[in-house]
């Protein structure tokens, strides 16, 4: 699949198709749509360490860290949570693939929880509240209303493995419900606010990028009205149904990008983004009410598409008459889209 990856000698992002073989990690370049028939570069996995989830860089939180044995760092970077964390697994099988001692032992870890010693709740808040290592504070909507001063369930999941309070999403996910249980911290906005109300202590706190926490200490003046939302807000708060990188042709020069597309509900938008950007902002976007899309027949380059493009394509024509042309990976995730953009429009 697609993955932006840094530059060893230039550290610019420049994404690339990626293949996990049994013992190394391959990567390709993507020219005119079509992958080339040649690896780009490759990494060595006998030896390798993976750090995940990786929170070197702030603006990008979905990072995974490769070390090869000759000290080499990768860092390869995600859509979306659910996508690392398969990566990540998938690479760490590969990686302990002939020692089956070590994955055993990453099964029991997983699979056990204990606080570690000399380390207390308010030891854990202390760090989450430090101006460079804590966690990230940022705005966030929910249901029309604008949270100063917020942190989302799986970034607090993923900063704690970080700063090795836990060694597992389940162990991270009971320590953060323990830190709410004790009034540290406490959830706004709807979702995370219902799940309190959950049985199962296991579900209180949600693992979930749209689930909002902040410290229970902060202001409960933080939230702003609809009435105050810009437009360009109201528009990308809509529910993320389906998230991915697709290769889009653009409208001027008609060459082929990799872009990674977000689609929402509520309103329906789809908007996609420069992944080699250090910013989280679309390139690009438009609403979905009232578009048509189609899959394009494989047989022969169909009119307005131009470049040796690998297939798989399909089209959306906006209600203004303009044509977008993406090509998806495989048939399937083509039909992934189609079928995921078509109930919005």
């Amino acid at each position: 699949g697609f993955l932006p990856l840094q530059g060893h000698v230039v550290r610019n992002w420049k994404v690339r198709w990626f293949v996990l073989l049994q013992d190394r990690l391959l990567y390709y370049k993507i020219e005119g749509g079509k992958k080339e028939p040649s690896p780009k570069g490759r990494i060595l996995l006998d030896g390798c360490t993976i750090t995940c989830p990786c929170l070197e860089y702030e603006n990008r939180p979905l990072l995974i860290k490769l070390k090869t044995k000759t000290n080499t760092d990768y860092f390869l970077e995600c859509c979306s949570r659910e996508e690392r964390d398969s990566w990540a697994l998938d690479i760490t099988g590969a990686i302990h693939a002939g020692h089956p001692v070590q994955v055993q032992e990453l099964h029991r870890m997983k699979n056990s929880f204990k606080l570690l010693e000399n380390i207390s709740l308010h030891n854990i808040v202390e760090r989450m509240y430090d101006s460079s290592t804590g966690i990230k504070l940022t705005r966030n909507l929910d249901q029309g209303n604008r949270y100063k001063e917020t942190f989302t369930g799986s970034a607090l999941v993923d900063w704690l493995i970080s700063n090795s309070f836990a060694v597992s999403r389940f162990e991270a996910v009971t320590l953060a419900s323990m830190l709410m249980d004790e009034n540290f911290l406490r959830p706004v906005g709807v979702r995370s606010t219902e799940a309190t109300r959950s049985s199962d202590p296991s579900e209180k706190f949600l693992d979930d990028s749209t689930a909002l926490y902040m410290f229970a200490e902060s202001s409960k003046k933080n939230t702003s009205s609809k009435e105050e939302v810009h437009f360009n807000i109201s528009e990308l708060s809509g529910t993320i149904v389906k998230q991915g990188f697709l290769v889009k042709q653009g409208h001027k020069r008609k060459n082929w990008k990799v872009r990674k597309f977000v689609l929402r509900a509520d309103p329906a938008f789809l908007h996609y983004y420069d992944p080699t950007k250090e910013d989280n902002k679309p390139v690009g976007g438009f609403s979905l009410r009232g578009c048509l899309v189609s899959a394009l027949e494989d047989n022969g380059v169909p009119a307005g598409v131009k470049g040796n493009v690998q297939g798989n394509l399909f089209k959306i024509i906006t209600k203004n008459d303009i044509h977008y042309y993406i090509q998806a990976s495989s048939k399937a995730e083509r039909v992934q889209w189609i079928e995921a953009i078509k109930p919005l429009t």
